[in-house]
Order: C-alpha cells, then structure tokens, then sequence
C-alpha cells in the first residue's frame, strides 16, 4: 500500500527474513483483559486482529514468572496453558497475513507483594522505591513498597525465567520477541545508576549495570535467531520514577553493544510528547542512527506526519503508535486515506477490563455508516 501523502510510512520493509506491509507498529500496549488467571482470551483475540493492518504487532507487556507480575490482569507466558492459549491469537493475526512479536515483561520494583504473595516483596536490582502515587494492586490501591535487593545468585534464575519465556513464545508460534528493557521495569532499573546501587558484577560502572540485559540478551538467542529477537529502551523517560544524570552515557553505552548482536531491531522510547526527564539534551533517533547500524524503531507521540518526516528522513525505519491505534483499529487505513481519526477516549476505559475501550471502537467506514 502506498499514498501520495505518505509514502515512505505505508511502504513495505524487510526486517531482515520477514516482510512487512508497511512501517506502521501496533506498539506494546498494556490493556488489562486476561482476566486474574493472566489468560490470553477470545476478547483480546478480537482485539489483536482488528488491529492486523499494522505492518508489525509487538504484544502487550507478557509476564515471563509469577514474580514478574505487576499489574492486574496482565498475561503471561510462563506456563503450559498461557503458551497454549496465546496460539489462538498468534494464528488469528497470522491470518490476516501480520506478523507479531511478544513482549517479554517483567515488572521489577514497579510491583507490589499482592501480586504475588508466595514471591513477598518485589526484586529490583537495589532497595530503592518508587516515589510518588500508589499502585493498583489486587487489594486496591496501595502505597509503594521497597523493593527487595535481588541476591546475586538468584539473578541466573531470572535471565532463565527470561529464556523459557521466550521457548514458550517460540511454541505459540510468534514470529519473535521483544525485549522489554524500557520504561521503569527490571532490565531499567538495572541499567540506570538511578535505580541500580549494586556492588557486585551487576552494579557500579556502566559495564557491570549493562550485564543482566547482556545475560538476557544472549540466553534468549540460544532459543531465537538474533534476527527474531528486538530490544526496547527509553533512555529519555521519567516513567516509574526514571532518569538518570548519567542517562547519555549509560544508553550510548548500551545501544553501542547490543549493535552487535544483529537484532531484528532497537525499539526507542524517544518521542517527547510526555514522560520527559529533562536531566540533559534527550537522545534522538537521528544521534542513535550514528551509533547503531540496525533497523530503528521510533515511538512516543508520534502521528501520521511527524512518523512519515521521521522515515524520511532515514532517521527511523519504523514507527510504533500506541494511544492513535488503540481508537482506531484501522489506522493504517486511515492514514493511506487521510481520514480523520477517532476522538481520544478518556483513558480510564482503557483498562476496563472487558470490551468497553477495547474492541468497541469504529473504523472508520463504520462511523460513516452509522452516522
């Protein structure tokens, strides 16, 4: 599909062996419908194929262990019958002839011990916590609790929690994963010195705090091909109490060496729409394009124009759109035609947890009918 108007986004791409329609990505986006037994469902089936003109799906955060949860009724992958479940959606999407990468999810000291009352505390690299507003727990909303300081023994079962994760979403049939090392969440909060006071191999210089991602990185590429395997950072971001002085250092550091593995891409939160530290010149696509040589995916606030100057202009090969997809499941659509997109929903029916917010939005043809 290509337009006038945007060429460059609606046209196809080779992500190394796989083609993609056009370089629009549905981003991962965390919408609460697996219910409390953490379940891929026939709702979120319905809601992952309204969405298939996306060149690429990235799931929804997918919990990799019972200690990686976090927030309320997320799925997971880390049994037989989560894997066995997330076939139906994967073969869904497939059908419509897109591809879909899972997004492997843990939650860090972003949890809380309701979540899972056999693990107690949440881990984080250190007993730092987050400051600011509650959690939605179980229970209701809570305060924030200290983190409980990972041992460095127990680190090896976590990357291994990661690895099986990543088996489980080769056998529901993904087309490959990507990792979740953004926004806050445990491989973060091991990167940035903010968050990671450690003294051992996994703390103090930028090196030792880089080496959970690399562990991950490489027990995951003994199940994937490097070229099914994507990896997503937000060296910009404030979420979950974020940001770093040292965040330029930290992220030139650790994009330089994931260029070396030959990923199927690099996934940046670099849009600054919201969600801005404001600790130093954020980092650019453009400035990461000099240091990494792989496919480049840009995210955060973009729309139809802004994604189309940013492919352009070779500073990104792909865009991901999160909040524009979740009111519109026929956004690509929308921006081959110019057509004006759904209003902006208020968000508190983004996590309804049924079909209200989730799969009730019109298409555009639809609205036209109706209206």
């Amino acid at each position: 599909m290509t337009t006038t108007k945007v060429p460059h986004l609606l046209s196809s791409f080779n992500l190394k062996d796989l083609t993609l329609g056009n370089r629009v990505v549905m981003a991962p986006l965390t919408r609460s419908r697996a219910g409390a037994a953490r379940m891929p469902n026939t709702l979120m089936k319905e809601y992952y194929t309204q969405r298939a003109g996306a060149g690429l799906i990235i799931t929804e955060g997918t919990t990799i262990s019972t200690q990686a949860n976090g927030w309320l009724h997320t799925p997971g992958i880390y049994t037989a019958e989560q894997t066995e479940a997330w076939k139906q959606i994967v073969d869904a999407v497939h059908a419509k002839g897109t591809l879909i990468f899972l997004q492997l999810w843990h939650t860090g000291r972003a949890s809380h011990s309701s979540f899972h009352e056999n693990d107690g505390l949440p881990v984080a690299p250190s007993a730092i916590k987050i400051e600011g507003e509650g959690i939605h727990t179980p229970n209701g909303k809570q305060p924030r609790q200290t983190p409980r300081a990972l041992e460095t023994a127990e680190i090896p079962q976590v990357v291994e929690d990661y690895r099986k994760a990543a088996a489980n979403a080769k056998e529901a049939g993904f087309d490959g994963v990507e990792i979740h090392g953004a926004n806050g969440y445990i491989i973060d909060e091991f990167l940035q010195s903010k968050t990671n006071h450690r003294t051992d191999k996994y703390g103090g210089s930028i090196e030792n705090r880089y080496q959970f991602l690399k562990e991950i990185v490489e027990s995951i590429l003994t199940v994937w091909d490097s070229s099914r395997v994507g990896v997503r950072l937000s060296p910009n971001g404030n979420y979950n109490d974020m940001g770093s002085p040292d965040f330029r250092e930290t992220f030139t550091y650790v994009i330089q060496e994931l260029n070396q593995y030959g990923l199927g891409y690099l996934h940046i939160v670099d849009g600054l729409e919201f969600g801005f530290h404001e600790l130093g010149e954020p980092m650019t696509l453009a400035e990461i394009k000099t240091i990494y040589d792989g496919t480049l995916m840009g995210n955060c606030g973009y729309d139809r124009n802004s994604a189309e100057q940013a492919i352009a202009s070779g500073d990104a090969d792909l865009i991901a759109f999160g909040r524009p997809i979740i009111s519109n499941p026929d956004l690509v659509e929308r921006f081959a035609n110019n057509w004006e997109l759904n209003p902006s929903p208020e968000q508190s029916i983004w996590y309804s947890f049924d079909a209200e917010g989730y799969t009730d939005f019109p298409t555009y043809q639809e609205a036209q009918v109706s209206g």
